[in-house]
């Protein structure tokens, strides 16, 4: 048996869009179950997100606190962000966010990991790079706002995080499933047998 998710697509007998956001949409779709029975689906529709695991010449992670009202929490992150333009090459996404939320660049560029957040109510798909390499970046920082305004920034070594992971102590996805990815894949074949930046991605197909 290969373990290996397949593409599959089930009848959909009709759908409505009852909520439609400045990012985010819901949608429902009337399907088709196997024995022949009609079903309602309602679920976020989302373009997709980045985030960066950036490691340091320390073997440091660098991480942003951020407040997310949904859970009314301030949450240890790895910077991420929406593929905010359809088609969007995701390298270059990453590396926008890296620079806006850190104002940090990256020599060293890998794919980490792919996954879907919520798979059961949300169409979201992410990908995780892994920089190493890094360096400040060029010119002035950028100027956020709203959440990102209150943000706070920390480097923290590979195992505290694998004990804050464990402990319950930190909970964003992204960097829960980043930090273990890394160690596994260092433990495993190494970081140099991690795939290409610009590895295809077919939840969310690019241009090079």
């Amino acid at each position: 048996m290969t373990i290996k998710d397949t593409p599959e697509a089930w009848e959909i007998r009709a759908t409505t869009t009852p909520f439609a956001g400045a990012k985010t949409a819901v949608r429902t779709d009337e399907v088709v179950m196997p024995d022949g029975s009609v079903v309602r689906r309602d679920y976020q529709v989302h373009p997709g997100s980045v985030a960066v695991l950036a490691v340091d010449d320390e073997g440091r992670v660098l991480l942003i606190k951020q407040y997310r009202h949904p859970v009314r929490q301030k949450l240890w992150e790895i910077p991420a962000g929406l593929l905010d333009v359809p088609g969007e090459n995701p390298l270059h996404a990453a590396q926008r966010e890296l620079y806006e939320e850190a104002h940090v660049k990256a020599e060293e560029w890998r794919v980490l990991t792919d996954m879907y957040t919520t798979p059961g109510g949300s169409d979201e798909a992410v990908r995780i790079f892994l920089a190493r390499n890094l360096s400040e970046a060029e010119g002035q920082r950028f100027e956020v706002e709203d959440e990102e305004a209150d943000m706070e920034h920390a480097r923290v070594p590979v195992a505290e995080l694998v004990r804050a992971v464990l402990a319950g102590d930190v909970h964003n996805t992204c960097l829960v499933v980043g930090v273990l990815s890394l160690v596994a894949a260092e433990n495993g074949e190494g970081l140099d047998a991690l795939r290409p930046a610009e590895s295809p991605w077919p939840a969310r197909p690019f241009e090079a």
